[in-house]
């Protein structure tokens, strides 16, 4: 049986990002009952608005879900005690030690995954007892590697060094990229643009229409002296490569940047001065769609994907 499958006693080895201002509990709901694992993106809630989430998803499904926690927000203390009193039974950490809370939650009987952007940070994983890890390229929206490794390099190099179950992400949103990512390595895929789009994310439709029409190259990575994150080129975008260009330093950054610009964009639409995350493999997702014919789509495409190698002469040598 799939490494992911049997670890998360889901039916297809393909895990919803925890996105921040899109991943509420219709989108983790709306994943999990369709044969994947569903996150709640706790990054962007209050612990109280968290703790709804959470209720409301058990009440929306009775498959397996987790909740996405990066590891340096706030109220991390408030986020893990409401968490262990749901008896959620998947954390997904990121953006910190993994040693911190790794062993504590394992302990409550909750299975832990984290995400990592090199194989350096993978070994560290291992060793702190992650029970399966995350590989994300440089693709990938939102917060991103200093690395900048994409993901058909990363997957082989942190598969060199563990034999832990291994998700691809960063690039991902078709069943022909799944099958590659697990060729190279990974036991399955974490997506986050095409569901960050779907029927059932909290994002608002101008973030949604917007990324529908955006082609390639039109997002990039920036902020690096802060922390490197992949969005939208739009105004905001050229003020902050103006900046950068002008050589200003990461406290001028932090000032331009300001609270809550990617709620600005994602959440409250603002598609000229939010920051708006999102992966390059947005150019390939042309419209809005529910996550039902989403994750239909990309068992479909895998599946013949799989069998035309199998059989095609033009694989042969």
């Amino acid at each position: 049986m799939n490494k992911i499958c049997n670890l998360f006693n889901i039916k297809y080895p393909i895990i919803q990002g925890g996105m921040v201002w899109c991943s509420g509990w219709k989108l983790a709901s709306a994943v999990s009952n369709a044969g994947g694992l569903g996150l709640i993106g706790a990054g962007s809630m209050h612990p109280e608005t968290l703790e709804k989430h959470i209720i409301k998803t058990k009440e929306t499904t009775s498959k397996p879900f987790g909740v996405n926690v990066p590891l340096m927000y706030p109220e991390v203390d408030k986020i893990m005690e409401i968490i262990v009193r749901h008896e959620v039974p998947i954390v997904f950490t990121s953006a910190g030690n993994p040693k911190k809370w790794t062993g504590w939650l394992k302990q409550k009987g909750i299975k832990v995954a984290h995400v990592v952007s090199s194989s350096v940070f993978a070994e560290k994983c291992e060793a702190a007892g992650i029970d399966a890890i995350v590989a994300e390229g440089f693709e990938a929206g939102g917060h991103n590697g200093r690395e900048e490794t994409t993901t058909l390099a990363l997957i082989p190099s942190v598969r060199k060094i563990t034999g832990l179950p291994l998700l691809a992400a960063g690039g991902i949103a078709t069943g022909e990229a799944m099958l590659a990512t697990m060729i190279l390595g990974a036991d399955g895929v974490q997506i986050g643009s095409a569901f960050a789009i779907s029927e059932e994310s909290s994002a608002h439709p101008n973030f949604k229409k917007l990324i529908t029409q955006i082609g390639e190259g039109e997002t990039k990575l920036t902020l690096k002296k802060l922390a490197p994150s992949r969005i939208v080129k739009n105004q905001f975008f050229e003020q902050v490569s103006e900046a950068e260009n002008l050589g200003k330093t990461a406290k001028d950054l932090l000032l331009l940047a300001g609270k809550g610009r990617t709620k600005k964009g994602i959440f409250e639409g603002d598609i000229e001065n939010g920051a708006m995350g999102i992966g390059q493999v947005s150019a390939q997702i042309t419209e809005v769609i529910p996550v039902a014919e989403i994750m239909q789509n990309l068992i479909s495409e895998y599946n013949s994907a799989k069998d035309e190698i199998e059989i095609d002469e033009r694989y042969a040598f």
